[in-house]
């Protein structure tokens, strides 16, 4: 029994490493925490069980990485020979989705032309505009966008231009902007940049209204989407900690 202990022992410490691993990046309940290190390699079972295996849907979208790279050195050799708007566009996409925001604007601005009449890529180098905090731009892409379809994106588009008003030095319109989009959506980043937006306007009791609204969302939703909500359930906590009482 003790030679199966010994066997087991480096196994169980390695269980526990993944799993507090697994937490520190997912950041789900804190009582996993405790069940991992109190329970040792039956705790870090019990949690993988729960809460990596399902997550495997999440970790695929890792592993596109690699594949978009390959595609992303693909096009940067074919827009050498063809630069076309086409080919520009879908770079700019691909950067975009992999956080580099300075490519994907240069990528944009040349896939764009006087003759470009989809809202597509005036929305996304939108995206990348308010990324770079360069609120200014960002506003002249998202203006057109939403005049041309103010559902865009599911209303994403006009809660972004919201965002953007907040951060120009425009509360007037940030705060209409804000009350229609509320009204008609539900995104949790929404929620987070009026809830923001509330704050800087001293608003404080309204803001950690709307923040606690994101939260609230948290015991309902599905397992799939909890886990896919995380990051803006973490920032809401945090941003309900900043808030004066």
């Amino acid at each position: 029994m003790g030679s199966l202990l010994f066997l087991l022992f480096p196994w169980g410490i390695i269980l526990q490493a993944l799993a507090i691993v697994h937490f520190i990046r997912r950041r789900p309940d804190t009582y996993w925490l405790w069940i991992i290190i109190f329970f040792g390699p039956i705790g870090a079972l019990i949690y993988i069980a729960v809460e990596v295996i399902p997550d495997a849907g999440l970790l695929r979208q890792s592993f596109k990485v690699f594949p978009r790279r390959r595609r992303i050195h693909e096009l940067e050799a074919a827009i050498l020979d063809n630069p076309s708007a086409g080919n520009y566009e879908e770079l700019a996409d691909l950067y975009l989705e992999e956080g580099n925001y300075a490519r994907a604007r240069q990528c944009y601005d040349k896939a764009i032309s006087s003759r470009t009449d989809s809202p597509d890529p005036f929305y996304r180098r939108g995206i990348t505009e308010l990324q770079m905090g360069d609120f200014a731009a960002a506003l002249v892409d998202l203006e057109r966008v939403v005049s041309s379809d103010s559902k865009y994106d599911f209303h994403r588009a006009v809660g972004l231009l919201a965002h953007a008003y907040a951060n120009a030095g425009q509360p007037d319109k940030a705060e209409s902007l804000f009350q229609q989009a509320t009204k008609i959506s539900t995104l949790s980043e929404t929620y987070y940049n009026y809830a923001t937006f509330l704050a800087s306007q001293q608003r404080y009791a309204e803001a950690r209204e709307w923040t606690q609204r994101i939260l609230a969302k948290k015991p309902t939703m599905p397992g799939y989407l909890r886990r896919r909500e995380r990051p803006w359930f973490r920032r809401a906590s945090g941003l309900l900690k900043r808030l004066p009482a």
